[in-house]
Order: C-alpha cells, then sequence, then structure tokens
C-alpha cells in the first residue's frame, strides 16, 4: 500500500486549525503534521501537542522560537520605530514571517509535499504566509482550508461539535485571538461594530486603567545599540525582559490599542491590541534617539519607520528592500545607548529620564542659567541668514503680485482683518 502524502499545519490550537486537520484528511486525503511554535504566548504547549494527535494529525510538533523571535524579529523592528499606521507594533505580522520558515524548514525534514495554515480569504496573515513560503521555497504547495472552504464562525464551531472536536470557543465568546510575546490581537464578536467599546472580556494582558494601581511605578530600561538589554539595572535576555514588562505595564493598564486599520486587502478592519511591554519600549527608544540622533537623521528614520511598518505588515520580511532599510536603521543604531526611566501610571507610559554616552544634549549651550555657553551675538547673524530667502521673494514677487501690504495680503483671508486695523 502506497505511503500517503503529508502535510505540515501550522496548528495553533484553536478553532481554525482544530478543524483544518480533519477537513485537510477529508479533502486531500493527506496525513497531518501539526506544529505548533512557541513564540512566548502558549500557555499549555504539552496540552496543544495532545489537543492535535487528538483531532487526528499523525505526528504533532512544539517548537521553542521564543529566542529567535525576540531576537531577529521584535527587536529589529523596535530599533526601526516601526508602528503600523502608528499605533500598531505588528506582533501578529512580526510572527508569520518565522512560522513560515519553520513550516518550510519542518516540511522538508519530513518530506511534506505541501504546508498549511489557518487563514481566510480576507484577512492579512494569508498574505504574509504565502509570500513568505513561496519566497522560501517556490515549489511547496500550500493548503489554507479557511480560504478554500470558507466556513462562518458559526459553521466551524459547528463542523468542530459534529466531529468531536474539543475547542476553546463558543457562540457566546467568538473572539478571534493571536498571541506572542510582543502582543495579543483581538477581533470579531461585538467588536466587529467600530461604535461598540470593546468587551472587558475581550482583555487579558491589562487591566482597565481606571482599576489600575493608584501609586505609579517607575522603571528604567537599559539599552545597547538600540536593543533593550536591561530591566532596573538587572541585565536579561530579550524574552525575560518583555516578560517582566509585560506584566508590570499590564498591571497598569498600558498597551490596550484600539484601531480601524487598513488591511492589505483593501478593506478596513477595527482590531483590538494589547502590547504592554511593546508599548512602553518604543516610548522609551524613541526617548533616547531623541538623545542621540540629529535632527535630520530623526526625520528621515521616521520616513523609514513608516516604510518598514508597512513592509512588516504587507509581508515582505523576505524581499531585498528589508535587507536595504535593515541596513540603514542598524547603522543609525550605532549611538543608540544608554538608560531611560519610564513612569507607569494609569494607562500612560511616559519618559521621565533620559541619559547616554553619546548624547547630543549639551547642558551649557542649553540652560538659561548661570555657565550659559550660546553665542548670543551669533543669532542675530543667523537670523539674518536664515531670513534671506523670505526677504527676497517678499520684495521680488509678494510686493509686485500684492502692492505695498504684500504681507498681510498673503495671509489667510479669515486672519487678515480689516483695511482699517491694517492702517
Amino acid at each position: 500500500m502506497a505511503e500517503k502524502g503529508k502535510v505540515v499545519l501550522a496548528y495553533s490550537g484553536g478553532l481554525d486549525t482544530s478543524v483544518a486537520v480533519q477537513w485537510i484528511q477529508e479533502t486531500y486525503g493527506l496525513d497531518v503534521v501539526a506544529l505548533t511554535i512557541d513564540m512566548g504566548a502558549q500557555e499549555d504547549l504539552p496540552g496543544a501537542r495532545q489537543r492535535a494527535l487528538d483531532v487526528g494529525a499523525v505526528a504533532a510538533e512544539v517548537a521553542d522560537a521564543r529566542q529567535v523571535f525576540v531576537d531577529y524579529f521584535c527587536w529589529p523592528a523596535l530599533q526601526a520605530n516601526a508602528l503600523y499606521e502608528d499605533a500598531y507594533p505588528l506582533a501578529t505580522a512580526l510572527g508569520r514571517p518565522l512560522i513560515a520558515k519553520l513550516l518550510v524548514d519542518t516540511a522538508r525534514r519530513h518530506g511534506a509535499e505541501a504546508v498549511a495554515h489557518g487563514c481566510t480569504g480576507k484577512g492579512n496573515d494569508q498574505v504574509r504566509f504565502d509570500v513568505g513560503i513561496r519566497t522560501l521555497a517556490p515549489d511547496m504547495k500550500i493548503i489554507a482550508p479557511a480560504r478554500e472552504c470558507y466556513m462562518t464562525r458559526e459553521e466551524a464551531i459547528d463542523y468542530a461539535k459534529k466531529h468531536g472536536i474539543a475547542i476553546d470557543v463558543t457562540r457566546k465568546s467568538p473572539y478571534s485571538t493571536d498571541e506572542n510575546l510582543w502582543g495579543r490581537s483581538i477581533e470579531c464578536g461585538a467588536m466587529e461594530d467600530p461604535w461598540n467599546e470593546p468587551p472587558e472580556d475581550a482583555y487579558r494582558w491589562t487591566c482597565d486603567p481606571q482599576q489600575a494601581p493608584q501609586q505609579p511605578q517607575y522603571i528604567e530600561l537599559g539599552f545597547e545599540k538600540g536593543i533593550p538589554v536591561a530591566l532596573d539595572g538587572e541585565e536579561l535576555d530579550g524574552p525575560v525582559l518583555i516578560d517582566r514588562l509585560n506584566a508590570a505595564a499590564g498591571r497598569h493598564g498600558i498597551g490596550r490599542i484600539d484601531l480601524v486599520e487598513n488591511r492589505l486587502v483593501g478593506i478596513k478592519s477595527r482590531e483590538i491590541y494589547e502590547a504592554p511591554a511593546a508599548t512602553v519600549l518604543h516610548g522609551a527608544h524613541n526617548a533616547l534617539e531623541s538623545l542621540c540622533l540629529t535632527r535630520p537623521a530623526r526625520r528621515f528614520k521616521a520616513q523609514v519607520a513608516s516604510q518598514y511598518a508597512d513592509l512588516v505588515y504587507d509581508g515582505l520580511w523576505y524581499s531585498g528592500f528589508h535587507q536595504d532599510l535593515r541596513a540603514y536603521v542598524l547603522s543609525s543604531q550605532r549611538s543608540v545607548t544608554g538608560e531611560v526611566r519610564m513612569k507607569l501610571y494609569r494607562g500612560n507610559a511616559v519618559k521621565v529620564g533620559v541619559k547616554s554616552p553619546y548624547s547630543l544634549y549639551n547642558r551649557s549651550l542649553a540652560t538659561y542659567d548661570e555657565g550659559d555657553a550660546f553665542d548670543h551675538e551669533a543669532a542675530l547673524g543667523f537670523i539674518e541668514l536664515h531670513g534671506l530667502p523670505s526677504r527676497i521673494q517678499s520684495r521680488c514677487q509678494h510686493e509686485t503680485l500684492y502692492g505695498a501690504d504684500a504681507g498681510a495680503r498673503i495671509l489667510p483671508p479669515e486672519i487678515r482683518g480689516s483695511d482699517a486695523d491694517r492702517n
């Protein structure tokens, strides 16, 4: 009897991927190898492995990818200040290229002819998975049960019950979630109406800021070349630092993000995120850059950050463009070393102190008190030259166009005032 072909399924243990095991066997006649990837949020890894076997997988593996995820995905995004639409720290999006790589590696090892994921046909993750997999393994077939058969959440629940598949979701609590060390995403249910306030039971990592401690907590973060290396003076590996910071910031209600975002596939989607550690670290990293980077570097870096965030969100991690942007980001972080003191209080993470051996802040130039070393007389010459183009334009163009009162006429009509006022 010929041996069945195999498919490696990215198995989260949730509704969609649990249903996918049975559906793939029925539809394609392939044996399923379940791959569960730990990026820091899987609470019961042995349970997930056993659940995969219980629903019909011929083998189930668990990959510990926490350190790799932090070192090669989270930290590069932090160094780039990558926030999609200035808000979302890209936790889910950053995990997808790593999952794609591990899927391909596992498929090669098992001699599988295909890989599979649980994405629907209108989400962003299908693009991230498919593009990443096809870039790394153009010959690999991709199966996406949720996209191919399109089950609604209710139909998937019914399918699971029909086939005796144990799931941790009900019609009463129909949230779709994704978690890793860098953040948690929540969608579906009542939140699909942007007018509705997110239900409190949607949150797991953060408390209601109104219920947070009445006293603030101060923490100190140490950075080396843009990478967090210490918390309150203790040097820590990335996953440990993020874990501790998630707990501390979550207690103070920090990291809740409610965003109607523009999906890559062309629709708007209301997404709720929890990212306590990422929120604090982005604020601290930005504060340190403000001390260590010049004005043109900061402004250009902001443009790079936007491009970098779009690239991650759009699933182009393995593109040449990413390599190019990454090279610039690494160069920009050479001097981003120092310490940042943050105040955690009732939903807010505020920078209250920053220092660096590479600081561009010169107190003797900035102070208005004794010890002021700034050359005040030099300011006159600077102003003269700085304003020269405006004065020339006023004489050569504005007066010709508008007459002697050109200065008033180039103002918006609503603030010009009357002729009597100008006279």
